[in-house]
């Protein structure tokens, strides 16, 4: 289906953060123009001034950057086209789908009060009267909604949808001073952006059945309408900070890559089959709206943190270090001339065991630390014992005696020493990787040695046997 343009609308929220929420919808909006062929759509929804602060805003584009998932034009800023929906509500009022209300304050509070006592929605005496009465005071828009039959939503997510027109009132289209509200607004936007599908939280349906009164008020064609359900924290109960990270922020700041984000989000109440792991090409092929699961899905920290393992598995090393040297030095960990090429160089040793780049950072500590090693007080004690030393400066002289520097040599060079010395290697194991890392988090002992290098792991060893003295 080609040239099928989605939009996602944000709204800068009031707590400065871009919600996991609003991030699953957006790629599920990217994932649908991707597989149908059309366009990805941003709008930025800015109409509430107090809160849609430029730092705000600055907020929605780093997280969609940070996703990887950038729109195919430039974003649209409602609040720059006040004077657009303006004009739609004076075409509304020329073809008699709106009117002008002059209720005062305390004339719409005894309407309220009266709407509640015989359970209906507020009406406006102002509704059927002509305009040529019209009082010298201020007035508001509103939409004439029918007052009989059904507004159905064909959803492609919850299904059928029907709002008996009784129950929706005559929403306000333009305030007093003339300024346009939300449902107006996102009508005539969408419809000048050409959108032909609206995929948004499911917050939104009751806002579904008012919009299209109002597309149909414009004699405009009325989107597809899909209205995602909440996401859930693992207890089952709505998201929130009792749950963690909630801001797609906060999950940069907690080490997960964002290929890992997608992967992860797209699976939040969609998925193909089995498959739990899958990139950007199959999830646009594969991925089709209607697919989506209308039952609230569940945050799954397990599975997030073995899906990003999976992708720290595969990163290209010098991307890795590039993070982790950042997260170092938010740390105030001093790094030394040469810690990328260092980093490069050990990271395929530690990352296998790594679930985010901060678990990683902590795995590369050990190859970073300058000479001598700051010891941990256990680790002082393994490397200094008196039997392990006797030893190590025999297994010093094995391992600088290997033909080769690498995992398999090493392994095989520890083995054979341990079989010569009539022991174990549980007798070396724990002494040596104290002499190579300090105490510090690190590889198996072939892995540490290769990682450090054939000079620093020796030297390190060096500084070991100098502890008898």
């Amino acid at each position: 289906m080609p040239d099928k343009p989605v939009v996602t609308r944000i709204a800068p929220s009031p707590t400065g953060a871009m919600h996991i929420g609003t991030a699953r919808t957006a790629l599920f909006n990217w994932l649908y123009a991707r597989h149908t062929g059309g366009k990805f759509l941003l709008r930025i929804e800015d109409t509430d001034r107090e809160r849609s602060t430029a730092e705000a805003v600055q907020v929605i584009f780093d997280g969609l950057a940070w996703l990887g998932l950038a729109a195919d034009e430039e974003p649209v800023f409602q609040a720059a086209r006040a004077d657009r929906h303006v004009r739609a509500v004076e075409e509304m009022l020329a073809r008699g789908a709106a009117y002008r209300d002059y209720m005062t304050a305390d004339e719409l509070k005894v309407e309220r009060t009266a709407a509640r006592a015989e359970g209906r929605v507020v009406r406006s005496p102002w509704r059927d009267r002509s305009p040529n009465d019209a009082p010298d005071r201020p007035f508001v828009v509103r939409l004439k909604a029918p007052t009989q039959g059904e507004t159905v939503i064909d959803d492609q997510v919850k299904g059928r949808v029907v709002f008996q027109n009784k129950d929706l009132d005559d929403l306000i289209l333009l305030r007093t001073d003339g300024t346009p509200t939300y449902n107006l607004a996102v009508v005539v936007d969408d419809h000048e952006m050409g959108v032909t599908h609206v995929i948004r939280g499911d917050d939104h349906l009751n806002n579904a059945a008012r919009q299209t009164l109002i597309y149909q008020g414009l004699g405009w064609d009325v989107p597809v309408w899909a209205h995602l359900p909440l996401i859930h924290g693992p207890d089952g109960a709505k998201l929130s900070k009792r749950h963690g990270a909630q801001a797609v922020s906060e999950f940069a700041d907690m080490g997960y890559l964002p290929e890992a984000m997608r992967n992860y989000l797209a699976k939040l109440g969609w998925g193909h089959g089995d498959d739990e792991i899958f990139d950007d090409a199959q999830a646009q092929g594969w991925f089709d709206v209607a697919d989506v699961v209308g039952a609230p899905a569940r945050l799954d920290w397990a599975k997030l943190n073995h899906l990003n393992n999976h992708y720290i598995r595969l990163a290209d090393p010098m991307r890795l270090a590039q993070l982790v040297a950042e997260i170092h030095k938010s740390r105030d960990f001093h790094l030394h001339d040469g810690h990328l090429e260092q980093l490069v160089h050990v990271i395929p040793f530690v990352r296998d065991g790594a679930k985010t780049t901060l678990e990683l950072a902590d795995a590369t500590v050990f190859a970073l630390h300058r000479r001598p090693l700051p010891f941990t007080e256990k680790a002082k004690e393994q490397a200094s014992n008196p039997e392990f030393l006797d030893r190590l400066s025999r297994l010093r002289q094995a391992l600088n005696a290997a033909p080769a520097w690498d995992v398999a040599t090493l392994e095989g060079v520890n083995r054979a020493f341990a079989e010569t010395e009539g022991v174990g290697l549980g007798k070396i194991g724990p002494g040596l990787r104290a002499a190579l890392s300090g105490g510090a988090p690190a590889p198996d002992l072939a892995g540490a040695l290769v990682s450090l290098g054939k000079d620093e792991s020796l030297a390190r060893l060096d500084d070991a046997l100098s502890l008898r003295h």
